[in-house]
């Protein structure tokens, strides 16, 4: 079984999941998953959990992520991004300096509302697909937290180019509808690049037709160990029968958690508490 991380450069037009269904599909994968979707018309990083990988998805839940985003100005669709139709217009032009200024609200911990057309649930039922049949939906603020906002450049008339790094669950989409409105106009998002989540960048992601044209994933994935960073512990046979069958030992280091080895092979996530060693997560074919 594989086990390990695969960084995909997602291209536009398919859905987070679309990925993981080509993926499992060409390589007979079983448990694969995503660590922060994209949406269809994103592209750039998309982390992927593969085998016993996906045990860890609470350790990324949290990671800041920075995108590349160009906003217009003066036009909206029902989306907020490119794959919408047109819902509204105006004539105004706005300026640099005006962005520049109207930025500054815009960073810190704020609130937002998702857009319509987003992967929020309510009542058990994604928001896109409710928009999609027209009910009348709404969704709740949520506070997210925004590091960085910067203005690249203007490439254009009502054109501008954004950098940003911001918390998990961010909808750069609804910042581009917000900061739009705070210019008194209105706006949309027609491209998106993720470049950075958590310890994936885009320098190191792989294309999507390139891991598909391969023979094995072996080569492609990233170990467990090799991303996530926890001290090591190689247990002797007695000490690895114990432990393997839920037992707790004792172990002289400071509490904290470990990777687990027997004769150099990773089996286990452990934590030592009080001096005593647990498994947490088990890792072993």
């Amino acid at each position: 079984m594989i086990n390990g991380f695969l960084n995909v450069n997602k291209p536009d037009g398919l859905t987070s999941f679309d990925v993981i269904a080509k993926i499992r599909k060409t390589f007979g994968i079983k448990k694969i998953g995503h660590l922060g979707t994209l949406d269809p018309a994103g592209t750039g990083v998309l982390p992927l959990a593969i085998g016993k990988a996906t045990k860890f998805f609470d350790y990324f839940i949290e990671k800041t992520k920075v995108y590349r985003a160009i906003f217009v100005f003066g036009k909206e669709t029902d989306t907020l991004d490119s794959m919408g139709v047109l819902t509204k217009s105006d004539d105004k032009i706005i300026s640099e300096e005006q962005v520049k200024e109207a930025l500054e609200k815009f960073k810190g911990e704020i609130n937002q509302v998702p857009p319509m057309y987003s992967a929020k649930k309510i009542n058990g039922k994604r928001a896109y697909d409710l928009a999609r049949q027209n009910k009348d939906i709404q969704l709740n603020e949520c506070k997210v937290i925004v590091h960085k906002f910067d203005l690249i450049k203007e490439i254009g008339t009502n054109k501008f180019l954004f950098e940003i790094e911001c918390s998990s669950g961010t909808y750069i989409r609804s910042l581009c509808r917000d900061l739009a409105r705070e210019l008194d106009s209105v706006g949309y998002m027609p491209l998106i690049i993720r470049v950075k989540s958590g310890m994936f960048e885009i320098s190191d992601s792989l294309d999507l037709n390139t891991i598909l044209e391969k023979d094995k994933l072996d080569e492609l994935v990233v170990p467990i160990d090799k991303l996530l960073k926890f001290d090591a512990i190689n247990l002797n046979e007695e000490e690895y029968k114990k432990v393997r069958n839920g037992l707790t030992i004792q172990c002289n280091k400071q509490d904290a958690k470990y990777f687990l080895y027997n004769n150099s092979k990773l089996f286990a996530l452990g934590n030592i508490c009080d001096k005593k060693l647990k498994m947490e997560i088990f890792l072993d074919d």
